[in-house]
Order: structure tokens, then sequence, then C-alpha cells
């Protein structure tokens, strides 16, 4: 019973409403001052670029006026952003608009490009610094002083390395008086961006392996220069290989050589030129913009072909040959039959997971209650593991679907979300509030509910199930790495067998309790301790929250985190309020709700919003002298294989307990990173916290799925796979044989 409640109803009033305001004073102010500094904010700066939100508006911010917004990039010496066709790599700058009703906007009007080359490659994009303006149309109807501009930005900002950037800028912009401080930018804007012009005779014309371009009723003062070419749309030609032009008078004529490879055939390309090698930096020389028609038919696309590395190219070709000289076997092939076992086997150790296990002891200690219960334990057992199984289905078949249709993800996706890190978060604080004996679900849920979850303990099995796998299957990578792998390349039947089976091996010790009389028997007999186990259960839970707090604070920074705390105080303080009899029992969680209400819409976008990955972008410095963790990218690593180095990939992630635990231990011992040192091994690190297709994609080459995965490169050579919980040995005995 809370100490208030043994208090007179008076005295007890003013201690809740004094808890109350000791509580939400300094809450208010600590949210009032995160949402001031972190959604109020026209600049987001890191070491590789300056972004900055602009607007202008000179003749005010009223219906039929000129009114633009632009995203401003100042790149640091050497790096550069993409146009709308990046060129063979890269990704163009993405802007999303979040505006009041009666305003929109419109496309960006990109300037002209510059073209990078990189030896056999070429991007196009900016340098220096270059202005995407934005145009506005303001609605007659819209009748508000001033237009509150939300802009989620994303750019891709490459030296030799790339580094993902991304921020949250918000603008004020007042519909009466004139907004002209930036003008000369957008000016300067407006004027590199290219010339849309009529095609006229101009004309496309695909052959076997080359683009044929012939154009005319190009600026005079062109004439006899030399151009570049800018289709755009992607893939469509090879922008690194050598092509010619010539002038013919007025009419310019060039022949590009065609991607193989391209995925579309056009019967127009909206493309742009313009004088090539411009002097200085930002946009390029102003062009014009025309959509060409294509004359003829264009040749068959090759399929594209898979991106490996060419020493495991090898090895495969060379397995293909072993196996092609194989007498052919009508019985399933084993690797199916690993994959399953060590499916089973994996899903039994999820049972010991810090966030599982209290779940399952709590279930299974019900059995002490009512021993001699059999159907109903029979009936609860066979429900939770329905419940198991079919999650695991249901997030097998999700991720086999999202795969199938292009996108890059592996198992763990889920944890690679901020959202559903909160969520999680939120979970697991109101089940370890409820293990400690804050509240009880039949004093705050409504009496329906309650009574619903009393009659129907069958369905509350099959809920824990699902709980306990939405909380477990992150888990799974480090004890089946290789069996989740392989699942992810079967046909879809088998596949879906061996996350069916992950589930029943999961399940298989609820269900034998269930069924097995012996089990309940041989348990404790109830009493006072079972109420002091259920209470010490909830510390892993907590535990669990701080763990996915950091995963969160990796992936949305100290703020994200500190505001999802906030929340999580909030309502604690909410379920404790529902927890209270008499009246004052309506008025502080009503308090409370508003209070989570309105945290919920001031910061709670802090909390889901990615933040730029920046400090990833530096060298981690180890305690051996000269050795030290670099960001992997598939570049950084064919540079070092190429210099002759072999290369020791950490695939990793936040969410990864595993992953922590050897980068603590294993590969932080000192001996180890002697080894590293005295054999010339570049460390190179790939976090997957957040959503990385080129890892997944690099993970899939080696036949995994999840992290952790560490991988031994050397050229010439199969890259050589450790196992997942490391040791000092294996990894010294790895190095030795380089």
């Amino acid at each position: 019973m809370p100490f208030a409640l043994s208090l007179p109803l008076r005295v007890a009033r003013s201690l809740r409403w004094m808890v109350a305001l000791l509580l939400f004073a300094p809450l208010f102010a600590t949210a009032q001052s995160l949402v001031s500094r972190l959604t109020d904010t026209t600049v987001v700066q890191s070491e590789q670029a300056r972004a900055e939100l602009l607007a202008h508006a000179p003749e005010g911010a009223g219906p039929g006026k000129p009114v633009w917004l632009g995203l401003q990039i100042t790149h640091a010496p050497d790096w550069h952003t993409y146009w709308k066709n990046s060129g063979d790599s890269g990704l163009p700058t993405e802007l999303q608009w979040t505006l009041p009703p009666g305003i929109s906007a419109g496309p960006i009007g990109w300037p002209t490009p510059r073209k990078f080359p990189l030896g056999t490659l070429a991007n196009y994009g900016y340098d220096g610094t270059v202005l995407l303006p934005v145009p506005i149309t303001v609605d007659p109807s819209f009748t508000g002083k001033e237009i509150e501009v939300k802009l989620y930005a994303a750019w891709l900002v490459c030296r030799k390395e790339c580094i993902p950037e991304e921020g949250n800028f918000t603008l004020r912009l007042p519909v009466q008086g004139s907004t002209a401080v930036h003008g000369r930018a957008f000016e300067a804007s407006l004027a590199a961006a290219p010339v849309d012009q009529p095609a006229g005779a101009s004309t496309l014309q695909p052959q076997a392996q080359q683009l044929q371009v012939s154009l005319a009723g190009l600026p005079a003062a062109w004439r006899g220069q030399p151009l570049e070419f800018f289709p755009e749309a992607p893939g469509l030609i090879e922008p690194g290989s050598p092509w010619t032009q010539a002038w013919d008078g007025e009419r310019w004529n060039a022949s590009v050589p065609l991607s193989p490879h391209r995925s579309e055939s056009p019967s127009a390309v909206p493309l742009v030129v313009a004088l090539a090698d411009p002097p200085g930096e930002g946009p390029g020389s102003p062009g014009v913009r025309l959509e060409a028609p294509v004359q003829g038919s264009w040749p068959v696309a090759a399929p594209l072909p898979a991106a490996a590395p060419d020493a495991l190219i090898a090895a495969l070709q060379e397995n293909a040959a072993r196996a092609a000289s194989a007498p052919a076997s009508s019985s399933p092939p084993i690797t199916l039959w690993a994959a399953l076992l060590g499916a089973l086997i994996g899903g039994l150790i999820l049972n010991l997971m810090p966030c599982v296990f209290p779940v399952l002891a709590i279930k299974v200690l019900a059995f002490a209650k009512h021993a001699d219960d059999r159907r109903a334990h029979r009936a609860n057992g066979l429900a939770y593991t329905a419940g198991v199984v079919l999650s695991f289905l249901a997030l097998g078949g999700l991720l086999l679907g999202l795969r199938s249709a292009g996108e890059a993800i592996g198992w763990g996706f889920q944890l690679q979300s901020p959202a559903v890190v909160a969520t999680l978060a939120v979970l697991f604080t109101l089940i370890g509030l409820n293990l400690a004996g804050l509240f009880e679900f039949g004093r705050v849920l409504p009496s329906s509910v309650a009574s619903l979850q009393a009659k129907n303990p069958t369905a509350d099995a099959f809920l824990t199930g699902v709980l306990a796998t939405a909380i477990a299957s992150p888990c799974t990578a480090p004890f089946m790495g290789a069996s989740l792998g392989l699942a992810i390349g079967l046909p879809t039947a088998q596949a879906l067998a061996v996350f069916g089976v992950l589930g029943l091996g999961m399940a298989l010790p609820y269900l034998a309790a269930s069924w097995w009389p012996a089990v309940a028997h041989a348990l404790p007999k109830p009493g006072a301790w079972m109420n002091t186990l259920r209470q010490f259960m909830a510390f892993p839970m907590f535990a669990t929250v701080v763990w996915l707090l950091w995963v969160l604070g990796q992936q949305s920074g100290i703020d994200g985190a500190a505001a999802l705390l906030m929340l999580l105080v909030v309502l604690a303080l909410l379920v404790w309020a529902l927890g209270l009899r008499g009246k004052g029992r309506a008025a502080l969680a009503g308090f409370a709700a508003l209070g989570l209400i309105w945290l919920g819409w001031a910061i709670g976008p802090n909390v889901t919003r990615l933040q730029a990955a920046n400090a990833a972008s530096a060298p981690v410095a180890t305690a051996v002298a000269g050795v030290s963790w670099e960001p992997w990218s598939a570049d950084k690593q064919a540079a070092l294989l190429a210099e002759g180095r072999p290369v020791f990939v950490d695939f990793t992630a936040a969410w990864c307990v595993t992953c922590q635990y050897n980068k603590r231990t294993t590969l932080a011992d000192a001996t180890v990173l002697g080894d590293f040192a005295a054999r010339g091994v570049a460390l190179l690190r790939a976090d997957w916290t957040r959503r990385d297709p080129d890892i997944t994609a690099e993970l899939a080459r080696l036949g995994r799925n999840g992290v952790p995965v560490y991988a031994i490169y050397r050229t010439g050579h199969a890259p050589q796979l450790l196992s997942e919980v490391l040791s000092v040995d294996e990894v010294r005995a790895a190095l030795a044989r380089l």
C-alpha cells in the first residue's frame, strides 16, 4: 500500500499534489528546453558539410507572391554531395517538407551538376557551396500570420569514403513583410539551373553498346567547345567510360557508352548538357535541359551481375566446379538439416536471455499454484507454443517478403528502427513495474478487459508467446547465424521451416513442462517466496530497458534517449496513479495522462529521429599503439586489399548483446591486438545499428543475415569466417594462418 494512503485524507491529497508538482516542474522545464534546442534549428553542422535551411520571399509570403525555400550545403574541401542522377554511385539529396494546410512545395530546382571522375567511374554532384531551391505556393485560403516550415533532409556526403547525414530543420516565415536576406544565394542558384528548351530536331539513337546523341538548337556560344552530358535517368549510360563528341555546324554529336545493365528503355530521355570542366566550385556551368526523343529500339539489357570480391568469386567458381563433378543425390541437402538443428538449439538457448527468462519463469511457476490441473496446463502450453511459432513464422515471412521486394534488410531489422526500440522500452518498463508490484493490471485496466484476461488464460498464454518472440528475436543471430543466412536463400517453404523450428525450440521447455506432470510436482510449494521471486524478476527487465535506452542513444543521440526517459517517468507516474483509490486517483491520473500526451507531442519526434552518423566516421583507438578501428565501407575494404593488407571486419550493432561482449573482451585483448599489429591487419567495423543496405549486402555475400559476424579477408583467398562468440585462442589461431 502506498504510504500516502495511510495518512489522513487531507494530508494524503496534499502529498500527492506535492509529488506531482515536484515531478512535473523540472520535467516541463527540461522538455521546453529540449524542444527549443532540438526543433527550432536551421543549421546542421558536421566535419564534412554544413546544411542550412534558407527562405526567400522578397514581396512577402502571400498568395501569388514568389516564395522560395532551399537547403544550402557548404562542403568541406574535397567532399561533395549528389545531383538527382548521382552517376555510378551515391544518392541524391532528399527533402521531405511538413507545411501548414494551404501551403505546398514544388520539386527541387536542381542546379547543373559537375562531374567527379574516380578511376573508371564518375559521379554527378556538387562541391563547395550549393543551394537546392524549392518553389512554395501559398493558397488564397491561407490566413495565418506566419508559415511554420519543417524539413527533414537526408544527404550523402562523399570524398573517397561516403557518410550519410541528415537533419531536421524548422523555420518560421512571416506572411507580411519582405524576407530577402538570402536573395543573392537564391538568385545565383536559379541562374545555375539549366534552361528548358524544346527538343526540336534533337534525337537519341540506341545501338548495341553506344547511345548516339545528336542535339540541335544549343547556344551558339558553345559551338566548338567540349560539353558534358547528364541524363536525368540513372543507370542509362556508363558515366566514367571514355566517349567521343564533335560539332557538325550548329549540331552537337556524341557517342556515349550505353549501360548494358540499364533498367529502363524510355521513348524520350530528359537530359542536361553544359560546358565541360567549369572552373571553381559549387554548381556546374549553366546548362540546357531538354527531353530528346529516342529513334529506333533499345538493345536487350543484360542481367545485373552480383557485386562480390574477386577472391570470393574465384572461391565460388571453384566450389561450383567441384559440385559439377560430384554425383547427384536425391536426398535433401545436409545443410538444410543442419540449419533446422541449429534453429532448434538456438531456440532453446533463447530462453536464457535476460529479457525472456523472467517471462518464462513466471509462467512456469504458475504451475505450482495449480499443479493438478493438467488439462489447463496442456492447453496453455499449446497456446504458448502456437504464439511463439506463429510469431516467428510471421517475422520470417515479413523478412522474406521485404527482401523479395528489393529491400536490403536482415534478421534483427526491427531493432534498426528507433520507434521499435522505444516501444520495447515502454513495454519492458510496464512489465518491470508490474513484476515489482507497483500496479496490477486488474486495477488499472477496465473491468471488462481484466475479466476477459482472467476468463481466457489460454489467450493470455498465446499472447505471452507473441511477447516472448518480440523480445527474443534479435538475440537469435549469435546462436544460429549460419542457419538464418541459409534460410534467406532457401525456397520459401524451407526457409519458413527454419523459422518455425526456431520458434518450436524456444517454446519447447514450457511445452514439455505443461505436458509432463513430474515437472509441476517437482516445483516448490506456493508461498511468500513466489512474490519475492516475482519482484526480483523485475530487475532483469529494468536492465533490459537500460540496454534499449543505450541502443536508442546510438540511433537518436543523447537527446532522443533523454526524451524517452522523460516519457517513461511520466508513464510510471500514470500507472501508479491508476492503481490508487479515492478521488485523488482521477485527478492525478488525468494530470499524468495529459502530461504524457503533451510530452509525446512535444518531444516524441526526438525519440524516433535518426541522428547523423558522424561519430562513426572517426577511427577508434585501441590499447595498442598504431592499431585502431575504422568504419567499414566496400571501397575502403577494396583499397586495403589492393595494398596487399589483410582486413578483419567486425559486423556489429549496438542492439546486439553478443557483439558488445566480444567487443569488450576478445577484441579488446592486448595479445589479440598485438597480433593484429604484427601482421599488419587492418581493422574495420561495419556498424549495422541502423539500416545500411551495403552492410546487408556484404552479410548476404558471406552467407549471413544477422550480427555478429567476424570475417578475415585476404587477396586471392575466400573470406574466413570466425564463430559468433569469439575467443582469444580462436582469433590468434586464425591470424597465425595468415
